[in-house]
């Protein structure tokens, strides 16, 4: 099958000399989430433009469902909605005039009732009769997203979609992700609420210095540099980790009262059971252990930081 969009040795650099992308290479499957992590600068949104037909790349190829970014321009950008980070609307229209002229503009025919439905999904139907400048930041940002939705997409790019937007307006703007997606709508979110990401994508991509430095499913990615902790509550404080326990390259935390031991979740042998009858012989009591695992964000300040310090 044709992925949703296939990047092949893609490169920009721009004419200040900066190249802000470094042959890319991806493709994007029908009906997925599709995290894209990096830090500010990383490319992100250079990547995004190329493929929406802002920005022009310097080389390299960029196909959406087939259709040539550049060669068929039309046909490709009216397959995706993007909702940009900034929020650029018309300030004395109403909500639901900017989503028909939005459709209108991607030659689609009126369509009320797909505009009502957008809009009450957003929570914005009690707003229809507002002019723009009159919503807050957040109710902005959703009409942002309607916008974007307004023609049909199959393909939705998502860029920091949930700045600015309350916790509760979040949750409501998550669940109407899930149901694009369960509708067959390709989704590419970047955000800096990582916790989004290891809560909705399927697949995970991390960008740094324009270039790709990883892309995983999300559950193999997690299984693969994920780690676990396990934290010893001793009944007596200690002074030193006894010499015996060297091998397990324990940490003592809690002003002495603790031991904490980090272990790989991709070994068959976490060496659990032996660090206990160790501690044990080491004359060590504890009262309670508990483990803890590490999050798709502590993976990713790890690949960065390790990527940053290659001197990329």
């Amino acid at each position: 099958m044709t992925a949703a969009i296939s990047v092949s040795h893609l490169n920009k650099t721009y004419a200040s000399g900066f190249q802000a992308l470094k042959d890319i290479n991806l493709d994007i499957r029908h009906g997925e989430i599709f995290a894209l992590l990096g830090p500010n600068g990383a490319g992100k949104t250079t990547l995004i433009g190329i493929v929406c037909g802002i920005v022009r790349p310097t080389s390299g190829r960029v196909t959406v469902a087939g259709h040539d970014i550049i060669a068929d321009y039309r046909a490709a950008r009216s397959l995706i909605g993007l909702v940009p980070q900034e929020l650029t609307t018309d300030a004395f229209e109403t909500p639901p005039a900017t989503l028909r002229f939005s459709r209108g503009l991607f030659g689609k025919p009126p369509n009320p009732d797909h505009i009502e439905k957008v809009l009450k999904q957003l929570s914005l139907w009690d707003k229809r009769d507002a002019k723009i400048r009159m919503l807050s930041g957040g109710m902005k940002r959703r009409l942002m997203i309607a916008k974007a939705l307004a023609h049909e997409p199959q393909i939705l790019f998502l860029d920091e979609p949930t700045a600015g937007v309350d916790v509760e307006l979040r949750k409501d703007m998550w669940q109407l992700v899930r149901e694009l997606r369960a509708s067959g709508v390709t989704i590419i979110l970047t955000t800096h609420y990582i916790e989004e990401a290891e809560d909705m994508a399927d697949r995970v991509g991390v960008i740094n210095h324009g270039e790709i430095i990883l892309v995983e499913d999300k559950a193999e990615l997690m299984r693969k540099l994920g780690k676990k902790q396990l934290t010893l509550e001793l009944r007596e404080r200690v002074d030193a980790i006894p010499a015996a326990l060297a091998p397990y390259r324990l940490a003592l935390a809690g002003g002495g009262t603790e031991l904490i031991y980090n272990y790989d979740t991709r070994g068959e042998h976490t060496g659990i059971t032996d660090l206990l009858d160790a501690v044990r012989h080491a004359g060590i009591k504890f009262k309670d252990l508990q483990t803890t695992q590490s999050s798709l964000e502590d993976i990713f300040v790890g690949l960065v930081s390790r990527d940053s310090g290659a001197g990329r």
